[in-house]
């Protein structure tokens, strides 16, 4: 499973929907990633592969960050999403 996070303007939570396929996670990546760079706000409606009722709208003006990573399976696999200064 891969995951796909946005931040959202004063949210301290994240929001996540999961894609089974890489392909299909580069693609929503890329999707919410151009909706950002044009700066005109529009409404994004994303679904969750795992959760298939899982549905959200927002818009993306709100969205100041977004992330992708894979999910293991095990649960811990010493990976963290996001960036880190531990090498």
């Amino acid at each position: 499973m891969y995951v796909i996070e946005l931040s959202l303007k004063l949210s301290p939570m994240p929001v996540a929907v999961q894609r089974k396929e890489q392909d299909a996670a580069l693609a929503l990546f890329a999707q919410v990633k151009q909706a950002m760079e044009s700066g005109e706000p529009r409404l994004l409606e994303l679904s969750c592969d795992k959760e298939e009722d899982k549905r959200i709208a927002l818009l993306s003006s709100e969205i100041v960050a977004v992330q992708t990573y894979e999910k293991s399976a095990g649960g811990s696999s010493g990976k963290r999403p996001g960036f880190s200064f531990d090498g």
